[in-house]
């Protein structure tokens, strides 16, 4: 039995309660007709008798190994709770949910553990029926009950979001042992029963309440095509392929899981991580690093093309980098001093100097998109749901002439600086000799940036150089990645550098983002602290709305408003996604739109596994 954590009564008491339920007869309810997928907006691209996924090779090689390096450690394998470092790979490799991911779709999800998916127009309600063969590893059947205790366990023992999500839940049933039914209360968010597709089932009978909270190198007991079965703590994880595993046939994982084995090898210190990668000892790593990129990879196995170098577009918005003010402290609390401090950072000597003008930035969270507010003018639907907050939003960001400020590069730029003093001096700093004072304390305007790599180190020092130009002393802290994850997660910092990472269906991640509630709730991604009634209604409005065209308005609004906090200071934009693989791993011609997805490759049968 794996060992997971204490639960509160109230969950047993909600389980038994739907438990006894079963089976029910539910009345005076008006039904949609059942359906293979469910769509965010529109309908699913894929008709129900679809053979796979368009960006799969349906009959890729089964067999070999892939290993897999990663940076960091763990030393949990429950991934659905704050406590500890877990191995996130067992979500999905291990674990299933009711439905899975169209990755060629904004966001559509297609028939996993339940066959099907019901709810009405308003979205008022989801009903999932149960493929019958699906089972978990252990051969035991997955049932409604199994279901309705996972919810009940994540609402009130998992990670934040997961707490967040399900308690917007205000009944769930079994309607019979295969179908389960969740009232939403009269919740406007229609992005709920996509939510719960995407819930991770866990088994009842293999898990123990008492202990689901406490970190864990037991593997659990999952419906997913693999299985746990060896750990060296910190070091590495290896799954293997369940052969029994139930789902393979599916529509939705034809060309899927083709590895026999996956190993997790976790390094420490990145440097390390690349001089293992050169030498073969992992097969694929994704690179985040322009300088490697650019003239890293001239060694022999590049030479040769027994390593093949991958720069792959994706329909995403551009992930984005970002100094992040924590704005906890009382020292970023004031937006202009956040406004001077993006004047100070000089992105045209960073990116020529450091990155070989690889890099573009743009002022918002959804660069590349057709969410992405910055130098787009608000439309009359953004102007109305702005319209209550009005004073908060500067007209440049408004109107989309807002540009993030263009220096010399010469990393002495005085317009830069002169405007940089002008709003510190508004906000009550002055200069006093070679040190910037808060005007009514004396006290100097310092703070510590937080590092973990070589690279954010260098971006680091060179800002650390531009704001002692303007009195400012800032101190560059690196620490190892687990220190690092420590104290982000538990928003004990005052800078650090972080990236989120956007998709084409923005929902209730966003309040785990940036919502008020997530702003003290530890294990966020709420790192910078936001708390702005704007934010919120503008999440609210993107989960109601309907139709494809009013949700992009609503998400560039919530962009506007996120930019008019000045939360984060934007460092650079990545247009592609760099994966380096040796070439004894091969992947499908096509690429779905999310990019690179490592289930669907699979090892080259002439190739000797490592």
């Amino acid at each position: 039995m794996i060992a997971f954590g204490r639960i509160r009564p109230g969950i047993l008491a909600s389980v038994a309660l739907a438990i006894a339920l079963l089976p029910v007869a539910f009345a005076g309810k008006t039904h949609a007709a059942e359906s293979y997928a469910i769509a965010m907006h529109g309908d699913p691209a894929l008709p129900a008798d679809f053979a796979h996924m368009p960006y799969v090779k349906p009959n890729a090689q089964k067999g070999g190994r892939l290993v897999w390096g990663v940076l960091g450690t763990f030393d949990s394998l429950n991934p659905f709770i704050v406590r500890g470092i877990a191995v996130q790979q067992v979500r999905g490799f291990v674990v299933e949910s009711l439905l899975s991911r169209g990755n060629d779709e904004a966001f559509t999800l297609y028939g996993l553990l339940a066959k099907s998916v019901e709810t009405d127009d308003v979205r008022s309600y989801v009903t999932f029926r149960l493929d019958p063969r699906a089972r978990f590893s252990d051969g035991k059947p997955v049932m409604a009950e199994d279901v309705l205790f996972s919810w009940a366990l994540l609402r009130d023992r998992g990670r934040p979001n997961h707490r967040q999500y399900y308690a917007k839940v205000a009944k769930a049933e079994a309607l019979d042992p295969l179908t389960v039914r969740f009232d939403f209360g009269g919740t406007s968010d229609r992005e709920l029963p996509l939510i719960l597709g995407l819930m991770p089932v866990l088994p009842r009978h293999a898990v123990d309440p008492e202990t689901f909270e406490e970190t864990t190198m037991t593997g659990p007991v999952g419906s997913g095509p693999y299985r746990v079965s060896a750990v060296r703590p910190g070091a590495s994880v290896t799954l293997t392929r369940n052969p029994d595993y139930w789902g393979r046939d599916l529509p939705a994982n034809r060309g899927l899981w083709n590895f026999d084995e996956v190993r997790l090898d976790y390094y420490r210190e990145s440097n390390g991580q690349f001089e293992a990668f050169k030498r073969g000892l992992y097969d694929f790593r994704v690179e985040n690093e322009p300088l490697r990129w650019h003239d890293g990879y001239d060694f022999p196995a590049a030479r040769s093309g027994d390593l093949i170098r991958d720069a792959i577009k994706t329909g995403m918005p551009q992930p984005s980098e970002y100094l992040v003010f924590n704005t906890r402290r009382p020292l970023f609390s004031d937006v202009r001093v956040r406004r001077a401090l993006t004047l100070l950072f000089d992105f045209e000597w960073i990116n020529r100097n450091y990155f070989f003008g690889l890099y573009a930035r743009a002022g918002g969270f959804f660069a590349g998109s057709e969410f992405s507010a910055y130098g787009r003018a608000a439309d009359g639907r953004e102007r109305e749901l702005l319209k209550p907050y009005l004073a908060h939003i500067p007209p440049d960001i408004l109107d989309g002439s807002f540009r993030l400020p263009v220096t010399d590069g010469s990393g002495r730029d005085r317009a830069a600086l002169r405007a940089a003093l002008t709003l510190l001096s508004e906000a009550g700093y002055d200069i006093d000799g070679n040190v910037l004072r808060q005007r009514a304390t004396k006290a100097p305007l310092t703070f510590e940036i937080l590092v973990t790599t070589r690279d954010q180190e260098r971006i680091a020092l060179a800002y650390q150089r531009d704001l002692k130009r303007a009195g400012i002393e800032a101190s560059v802290r690196a620490v190892d990645p687990v220190q690092f994850d420590q104290r982000r997660l538990g928003y004990e910092f005052d800078m650090l550098q972080n990236r989120w990472d956007q998709s084409l269906s923005p929902g209730n991640e966003q309040s785990f983002y940036w919502g008020s509630q997530a702003a003290d709730i530890p294990g966020t991604r709420n790192y910078m602290g936001a708390r702005d009634p704007a934010i919120d209604a503008l999440i609210a409005a993107l989960l109601e709305a309907r139709e494809r065209p009013e949700f992009v308005s609503a998400v560039r609004a919530l962009d506007r408003a996120l930019m008019s906090g000045f939360y984060a200071i934007p460092l650079f934009n990545v247009a592609e996604q760099w994966i380096a693989r040796w070439n004894r791993i091969e992947r499908p011609a096509a690429t779905a739109l999310t990019g690179y997805l490592p289930e669907t490759w699979w090892h080259r049968p002439d190739a000797q596994a490592k």
